[in-house]
């Protein structure tokens, strides 16, 4: 059996819930086809590029699947009747990947807070300070030159 990494993006006003409904679903759909789906992501609200079918934001779930390719065209022939799919996207791959996605551990990161190694901003001066202005040539001391239309 092939192995899939499939992205699914649901309208903006289902709740949580009812995408879970859905993934569950098409789930069902994949097994009942001789497939398997070991991992499911929900990655949450997120903004879109662009408008899809006037929608601004949209629920992103991932599905890494298991299965023959007939059972994932029943899937995302299934996922096109669906008014509540906005899009969806599944790509083989040649080994799932354990472990969170790459979506995920960005939101661990993002929550970890601010780190203390940036540049603190509430003291005097800034980062591109270049120490006072004595120690630095005035510019109309280095081009003192007369012209000789003096009169």
């Amino acid at each position: 059996m092939a192995l899939y990494e499939h992205i699914m993006l649901a309208r903006q006003d289902v709740s949580a819930q009812q995408v879970e409904t859905l993934v569950e679903q098409f789930k069902g759909i994949i097994e009942a086809n001789g497939g398997s789906v070991p991992k499911v992501e929900y990655w949450g609200v997120k903004s879109l590029g662009y408008r899809i079918k006037k929608n601004r934001k949209a629920h992103y779930s991932l599905l890494n699947i298991d299965a023959p390719s007939a059972a994932v065209l029943e899937m995302e022939r299934q996922m096109r009747i669906n008014e509540d799919v906005l899009r969806f996207l599944t790509v083989r791959v040649e080994e799932l990947e354990e472990g969170q996605s790459a979506m995920l551990q960005k939101r661990d990161r993002d929550d970890r807070g601010e780190r203390g190694d940036r540049f603190d901003r509430s003291g005097g001066g800034d980062r591109f300070d270049r120490g006072p202005r004595r120690d630095r040539p005035r510019r109309d001391d280095e081009t003192t030159e007369t012209t000789g239309a003096e009169a």
